[in-house]
């Protein structure tokens, strides 16, 4: 079951890829300027086309944000395809992630608002592929901001999971990592959000530059679960399952997915870091609901 660390490292590898193939695209199509460039003009009159080489005049409609890459064919075609595959890998990686927490004893409301997030997450990012800002704009702007305040708000729940089941130094490590891609998407979100609302040209151009770092930001997230997903067995989806169908039964799903009788002793888990059991950390607000 290693295999599963492919998952996360190919919803990092192929969206991040895709964006910045469907950018290359946008802007040899002259449907957008290159990210380098700053300047901007109020109007722009109809320039010939050069196969191979960007834009020179620059208006406010051709600010590179990733959403305008992704407006007109050809280049929209692959856009819609990027948002649509990598929404479905958002969704598998946030169910085995949500699995493995549960099978680590995380029986508690951050892991399920994980998942939640997690899944709200893909369904903006299926919104967003689908319906470009040119054509659909109302329905393009709702996807976007569900999905980026739902991708942000999965990332830092995941911080503080990450933290509380840490047992050796290297998953330590990770938990610090992922805090700082979380910071970075903290700012760079904040920072695109007000520069949006301007209408200056630099502004502009600064919200999309910020748009850019957050989503590869998040998407390195994503990518970062590849360190966990190598101890991923065929007993961790059960482990999640067996526990929604133990509720209000009287009984506690312990690691491994295995029911305990209230009141009986649960195992230590296993580290991703490490083959030794680690100590086993609960979310003490539940346990002490279902005692």
């Amino acid at each position: 079951m290693t295999a599963w660390i492919v998952l996360p490292f190919s919803l990092a590898a192929f969206s991040i890829t895709g964006i910045w193939i469907v950018y290359a695209m946008a802007v040899m199509n002259h449907h957008v300027c290159p990210v380098e460039n700053w300047s901007y003009n109020v109007t722009c009159t109809e320039e010939t086309a050069k196969p191979g080489f960007p834009k020179t005049c620059c208006s406010l409609q051709d600010i590179p944000l990733i959403s305008k890459c992704g407006s007109f064919p050809p280049e929209s075609c692959l856009f819609s395809l990027i948002g649509n595959v990598g929404a479905f890998m958002v969704v598998m990686v946030c169910l085995l992630r949500y699995a493995q927490l549960i099978e680590q004893g995380q029986h508690c409301w951050i892991n399920t608002s994980g998942l939640a997030s997690g899944c709200v997450n893909a369904l903006g990012l299926v919104m967003v592929g689908n319906f470009q800002v040119d054509h659909a704009k109302s329905l393009h702007y709702v996807g976007a901001g569900v999905a980026f305040p739902a991708g942000l708000l999965f990332v830092c729940l995941q911080c503080v999971l990450t933290h509380r089941v840490a047992a050796t130094a290297l998953d330590h490590w990770m938990a610090y990592m992922r805090l700082a891609l979380a910071g970075g998407a903290v700012v760079s979100l904040v920072l695109s959000g007000v520069f949006f609302i301007h209408e200056s040209f630099v502004l502009q151009h600064a919200a999309a530059i910020c748009e850019w770092v957050f989503t590869v930001d998040i998407l390195v997230f994503y990518g970062t679960f590849t360190y966990e997903f190598g101890t991923v067995t065929s007993e961790t989806m059960m482990a999640a399952l067996s526990r929604n169908r133990a509720r209000g039964s009287g009984v506690v799903i312990g690691p491994g997915g295995r029911s305990v009788p209230l009141g009986g002793g649960t195992k230590g888990l296993k580290s991703p870091g490490s083959s030794n059991a680690s100590t086993h950390l609960n979310c003490t607000t539940e346990s002490v609901a279902m005692l």
